[in-house]
């Protein structure tokens, strides 16, 4: 993913609430949503180049989702796919502590996971920010650290707490929340080493060009009795949605607690 907006314990009604969209080449392959053949208990799109995901979830309540870090190119031989990091961990019994402690983030170009078993929500990167339990709250991630206040982070949080503070959570209400094309105005552009045109086009919470943009926009929502709804709405080099998948289940509680 490439911004994501979420809340944690903060709707009476849903453990967590999650938007995010997700970035990328449009020649690079991918499989929609679904429920992996190989992990029938994985519930994610899939990256055909590398073999991971973006973002993912389990019948038995554990999720993940990684961001890449925004920084100079580097050499990606011996490193390893961070799609493969979301499976690791949404396949596995590690408590999120545990596979805090043990994964080596030396391993993997720049990036944020944001993780959870359902009980606790944790957020790691491999860029200087130690592993940390995420309180109660509303949080905004993008290609940098948690909560960096890059102008569609700002935004897209703030959007998320007023459909909160509204009451009008639904499916629909968080896609669109990330559908904003607006990019940010030109004086709060951080563009640090891309060139400024770029940085002004990625910018904006959905990206439209022909070469790179906003693929797919995923919404999470996770009640607080156990119900999850994962829905994807994928989208071509134009911006037009050409697809939409919605899957709704029950967490076995007797996995998601032990």
């Amino acid at each position: 993913m490439c911004l994501i907006a979420f809340a944690w314990q903060r709707h009476p009604a849903f453990r967590l609430l999650l938007v995010g969209n997700r970035d990328e080449r449009h020649d690079r392959p991918a499989k929609a949503l679904q429920w992996w053949p190989d992990h029938p208990d994985l519930l994610a799109g899939r990256d055909l180049q590398a073999g991971g995901t973006w973002l993912a979830v389990s019948r038995h309540g554990r999720f993940a989702t990684v961001t890449n870090y925004r920084e100079p190119e580097v050499s990606q031989r011996g490193l390893r796919s961070r799609g493969g990091i979301v499976q690791r961990f949404v396949a596995g019994t590690a408590s999120p502590q545990a596979f805090a402690a043990e994964l080596d983030g030396n391993r993997y170009a720049g990036f944020s996971l944001l993780f959870t078993d359902g009980h606790e929500l944790w957020y790691l990167s491999n860029r200087g920010d130690p592993p940390r339990q995420l309180e109660a709250g509303v949080y905004g991630l993008s290609n940098a650290a948690l909560d960096t206040p890059w102008p569609k982070v700002i935004r897209s949080r703030a959007g998320l707490q007023q459909l909160i503070d509204d009451d009008r959570i639904n499916r629909e209400a968080l896609i669109r929340l990330l559908q904003d094309r607006a990019p940010a105005p030109a004086g709060e552009v951080d563009f640090g080493e891309i060139p400024f045109d770029v940085a002004r086009l990625r910018s904006a919470p959905f990206i439209v060009a022909p070469e790179y943009g906003t693929r797919c926009t995923s919404a999470l929502l996770w009640t607080s009795d156990g119900e999850i709804t994962l829905a994807e709405r994928r989208f071509d080099a134009d911006g037009r949605n050409v697809g939409e998948t919605a899957i709704t289940f029950s967490v076995n509680q007797a996995r998601a607690t032990s």
